[in-house]
Order: structure tokens, then sequence, then C-alpha cells
């Protein structure tokens, strides 16, 4: 479940991806056999012997205005007939989840239906198996565009303006989506993975992420080893918490990635590097170096290694 499925329309994993899959084959299928019928006329007006007469009157009425026209009336009532009809208001049981586009990072809010608290996470997106999923999509900074192909459609995200797109995976497992939209230096590294869980396994995600740090489920958490407070402690005195929150530590802090249960992902900086606390380390030590332009400076030079490893070590702990 851990290997992301090939970023492709051409392999769907939900209703919504198939039928445009579906409109793909008929675009193509139809483009070729158009190609194939114009290559053939082209071949018998080359052979045709020189005088021969040619009814132009009919060539221009029944192939300049007659074909075109059958064609796009089909093409149109085709489209009434794929076009999905749930954009305006999402289904009565669908999961809805706010997305919004940074540079160059996703910001993720769900609500809990137990405490109804607000569950923010960043990056990653987790979905129950078999369930429509309605997004509300908007931008804090420049145009992004939402794009998973294996479970739906591409929609831009406008500043200052919700967009809605409905996407639903019917199988198991990590489906990668990107900005579909230049924005900025590291636009080819804003990934997006979409992880599609059973029902009861998200629901008992969704419920863990509703906790703050140092919980679970609602139970107080063993106390932390020496290594991990000194983490914690100097992700305070190095002012950490001033872009990032961890709901329990640092509270309301929104400059950068919610990182309250940050070691629970799979990846770190939207898909740069895979989630481990020797990458951690690396990333916090060296992400100008990473991922170049990002809002983050790098920690090296600033932060002594033994310190960043204690930072890293602490953040990977949050699950």
């Amino acid at each position: 479940m851990t290997t992301p499925v090939r970023q492709s329309a051409l392999h769907p994993a939900g209703p919504m991806a198939e039928s445009i899959f579906d409109v793909t084959l008929v675009l193509t299928l139809g483009a070729s056999v158009i190609f194939l019928g114009v290559m053939g006329l082209l071949v018998l007006a080359l052979r045709r012997r020189a005088g021969t007469p040619v009814n132009t009157r009919l060539w221009l009425v029944g192939g300049g205005l007659v074909f075109p026209l059958v064609v796009l009336v089909a093409l149109f009532v085709y489209s009434l007939r794929t076009s999905p009809p749930w954009r305006a208001m999402p289904p009565k049981d669908a999961l809805i989840v706010g997305v919004t586009g940074h540079m160059w990072w996703w910001s993720l809010r769900y609500r809990d239906p137990v405490s109804g608290r607000e569950v923010v996470s960043a990056n990653e997106i987790r979905i129950p198996v078999g369930r429509p999923v309605y997004l509300g999509l908007t931008s804090a900074d420049v145009i992004h565009s939402f794009w998973v192909p294996a479970i739906g459609g591409k929609m831009d995200m406008m500043p200052g303006r919700v967009q809605h797109l409905l996407v639903q995976a019917d199988r198991p497992g990590v489906y990668r989506g990107q900005c579909a939209e230049y924005c900025g230096e590291q636009h080819a590294r804003m990934a997006l993975h979409v992880v599609a869980m059973a029902p009861a396994d998200f629901d008992a995600w969704l419920q863990g992420q509703a906790q703050p740090v140092g919980t679970s489920a609602g139970q107080p958490m063993p106390a932390e080893p020496d290594e991990l407070r000194r983490g914690r402690d100097a992700f305070l005195a190095n002012r950490c918490s001033a872009c990032h929150t961890v709901r329990g530590v640092a509270e309301e802090s929104r400059l950068g990635p919610d990182l309250t249960h940050v070691g629970g992902r799979l990846q770190l900086g939207a898909g740069v590097l895979p989630n481990s606390p020797a990458a951690m380390a690396d990333w916090v030590a060296h992400v100008q170096r990473i991922k170049p332009g990002a809002r983050m400076p790098s920690s090296d030079g600033r932060i002594d290694e033994a310190t960043t490893r204690a930072i890293a070590a602490w953040l990977s702990s949050l699950k």
C-alpha cells in the first residue's frame, strides 16, 4: 500500500476517473477513424485520373457541413450523458475535505464527526474506499491545480475562490497526484498522495488525527524518552513553532504545514522524500538544497547536528 500507483489517467481506480477514461477512449477512437477516413480520401484523390469530374458542392456540404455537424451533435449528447451531476452540491454520504494550495505544498482540512474538531493535515489525503469525497479547492497565493488522475479529474485552484471536485477510489492504494498549473520555482515538486483505506481504518485514522500530541484516542501517552523531550524543547526553542502547528505543543501557527501527526505521513516536502527519521533530519538541515525556494530556511549552520537529529526524532514520533 505504500507504493504509489502510477500517475496516469489510463489506469482509473474510481467511477469519476473511469468516466474520464471512457471519454478519452471515445475521442481517441473517433479521431483515429476520422483520420483514417481522411487519409483514405487522400489516397483516392491522388489516384484519381486527371479530368475526372468532381461534385464539389457535394463534398463541401457533406464533408464541410453535414459531417462536422453530426459529429459535434453526437459528442454533445454523449457529454450530457457522461457529465457528472454532482458539482453543485455534494452527495449526502460524501466526505468533505478542504484543500488549499500553497507554494509549494498542500493544506488539508477534515471535520471529525465524533468530536466536531477540525483536523488539519498536509500533503497527503486519506479517504475511505468506496465513498465519494467532495473536495473544496482554493489557493492561498497563486493559481494551483489539483490533479490525481487515477481517481478524478483536474480542477484549478484560484485565490479567493472555492472550486469543487468529486473523487472516489474503489480499491485501497496510494494514488499520486500533482499540481497541474505552473506555480513557480518548485512547481514540479508539489506532489500530493491520496491514500485510499478501508472505511473502518479511515474512521480510526481520523479519530487519531483529531487528538493532540500526547494523547491517543483521548488517553494520555507514556512519558517521552529523553531524546524526544530534547527534540520537542529544541523545536520550541528554535522557534519552529512560529510557522508550524503541533496541537498540544504549539498551537495555531499556520504559515507552514501542520506537523501534529507528521510522523505518520508517507512523504516529506510534498513528495520530495520518503518519510523516515534520517530523511526528516536531512530535510530540516538542508531544505534549501533539497527544495530550493521553499519558504522554510535550512537549519544547517544554525542548529548543531545532534539537536537537528533530536528534532527530527521527535517529529518522526508524532504519528
